[in-house]
């Protein structure tokens, strides 16, 4: 146990000796704390409560058991957002921001009268979607957030309710891909992205923490890793409206199978893009103009 005579500016010495780590440490004593980072520096040299160090104890026996300092926190920096992540969701990474910088651009690009309609399909813990209702002009977008995990839905409904009146035009929506979204959508999307799952059954190189922690039907998608991406892409053409954009994110070595599944559709002006480390992440392509 935590001996709560001590200074929060000791116990996060001592806690970043614990986990190797100054950075994690400071987030744990932060949590624990209650405090953010400008309230913290003003409360080292106060004494640690029973309950902080409780907190922290369990904290530190978690992320040295081998979980993800993210799920241990419950709650992750995604863009401009403080999501709430636990197991029940993938841990949102960086790569994905770039995802919602394609996305974005596209949209700015459009009328600023027209109020677009986005799907996010596998949302999860509702990064991506929640991301552009968050950037974006108060009342310029609807954005549905999808997923067949009902449990990753109530984690998306946390962070919907978290992100305050953005969250007034998310529609959350409980079904496996498209079968989610409510017909009358047919044709009206101006942009469907995702982040699905794309790693092959068995692949070897994912990390043993990710295997260990995070949800496996949110990672693996058939021998090939190309089950979920070839849905979305099939279905892209019944759901998004002419010039409507497809944007995907992808395995760094399926560039070349995803834009053969893009070109066997009738989607057009297929594209790969790399991601900030120079591998292929991203897939886009646009519905036909008629």
């Amino acid at each position: 146990m935590t001996d709560t005579t001590i200074t929060w500016r000791t116990l996060m010495t001592q806690t970043a000796a614990l986990v190797g780590d100054r950075v994690t440490a400071m987030w744990l004593c932060h949590q624990a704390s209650g405090c953010d980072s400008d309230e913290f520096m003003e409360t080292m040299d106060e004494h640690v409560t029973q309950r902080s160090a409780d907190h922290i104890d369990a904290m530190i026996n978690r992320l040295l058991a081998g979980e993800p300092v993210q799920y241990v926190l419950g709650r992750w920096a995604f863009r401009h957002l403080d999501l709430m992540v636990d197991k029940r969701v993938l841990i949102p990474r960086p790569e994905t921001e770039q995802l919602v910088d394609i996305v974005l651009q596209y949209l700015r690009s459009l009328p600023d009268d027209q109020r677009a309609i986005v799907a996010d399909l596998g949302t999860g813990c509702g990064a991506i979607g929640l991301s552009l209702l968050h950037e974006l002009k108060l009342g310029t977008i609807t954005a549905y957030l999808t997923d067949v995990s009902v449990d990753a839905l109530n984690v998306t409904r946390a962070n919907v309710s978290g992100v305050g009146r953005p969250g007034m035009n998310a529609m959350v929506m409980h079904g496996h891909w498209y079968e989610a979204l409510p017909n009358e959508l047919r044709n009206t999307l101006d942009v469907v992205v995702s982040n699905p799952p794309y790693i092959a059954n068995g692949d070897l190189e994912i990390a043993e923490n990710v295997l260990q922690w995070e949800p496996n039907d949110a990672l693996f998608a058939g021998a090939d890793g190309l089950d979920a991406l070839q849905a979305i892409v099939s279905g892209a053409c019944d759901w998004l409206k002419p010039g409507g954009l497809l944007a995907l994110e992808i395995g760094y070595k399926q560039g070349a199978a995803v834009l053969r599944l893009l070109g066997d559709s009738a989607l057009k002006d297929a594209q790969v893009i790399q991601d900030l480390s120079g591998r292929d992440r991203f897939a886009c392509a646009t519905a036909p103009l008629f």
